[in-house]
């Protein structure tokens, strides 16, 4: 958890993008474990439309070796994330992220079947998709940014290279992000047609991820959102 989290911080930082809390020193060989990082005098009131621009920037900063993944596996709370690499983004996200986290919620009650078939559908739309593999907060709810000394920041990574919208559609959880944050990300980096389908396809993993770790209505609302992915795939052409 320490070492995953160390190299995302690293890598956000040496996009030189937005600011992070500069990585000082890590022992993970012996114990006591710990990691040391600089202190950011926080604040939650800000630029938002710069916050968005100079995410979309650090989101230009593409995978050195051209994959989806990272080089070191992490966790998102205490959820285990395997990063290993691989050259599809449909491939990556179905097999380390959907099929991953639904294996750990027993399916959230759907049989094997029902599993296949969302992946299908999964699949088909992010290999239409195909995005390059942008580096990626991955954990970017709104506690998990701010301000620092009037610049803005984000903390507490999940890190790993993989499509920019996914790191998009969690500023949509939980509130946090106003719409001057969207306009300055659009002003660097716009959108894609196909956003909305694909936001509930991300979001699923974090919600089934806090099911996982609190229980209770994310059940639920996870359930909600992998009927919607079902019920909402695009149409095949003939």
């Amino acid at each position: 958890m320490l070492l995953g989290e160390y190299e995302g911080i690293k890598a956000m930082r040496d996009t030189d993008t937005i600011g992070v809390p500069s990585p000082i020193c890590i022992r993970v060989d012996s114990p006591p474990f710990f990691a040391v990082y600089s202190y950011l005098n926080l604040s939650f009131a800000g630029d938002e439309f710069e916050k968005g621009r100079r995410l979309a920037l650090m989101h230009r900063c593409l995978s050195p070796n051209s994959m989806h993944g990272f080089h070191v596996p992490n966790t998102i709370g205490d959820t285990p994330q395997d990063n290993a690499w691989s050259r599809g983004w449909a491939e990556f996200y179905v097999e380390r992220r959907f099929k991953a986290i639904l294996s750990m919620c027993n399916n959230l009650g759907y049989n094997r079947e029902e599993v296949e078939k969302c992946a299908g559908v999964i699949a088909e739309e992010l290999t239409d998709h195909d995005p390059e593999p942008s580096l990626l907060h991955g954990d970017l709810w709104g506690g998990n940014s701010g301000y620092a000394d009037g610049e803005p920041v984000i903390f507490d990574p999940a890190t790993y290279y993989g499509d920019r919208e996914a790191d998009l559609a969690m500023t949509y959880l939980f509130g946090g992000y106003g719409e001057k944050f969207y306009e300055g990300y659009e002003s660097e980096w716009p959108i894609e047609e196909g956003f909305e389908r694909r936001k509930t396809i991300y979001n699923l993993y974090h919600i089934s991820n806090h099911y996982l770790m609190f229980g209770g209505m994310y059940y639920n609302q996870a359930r909600q959102m992998f009927e919607s992915i079902l019920n909402n795939a695009p149409k095949k052409k003939n």
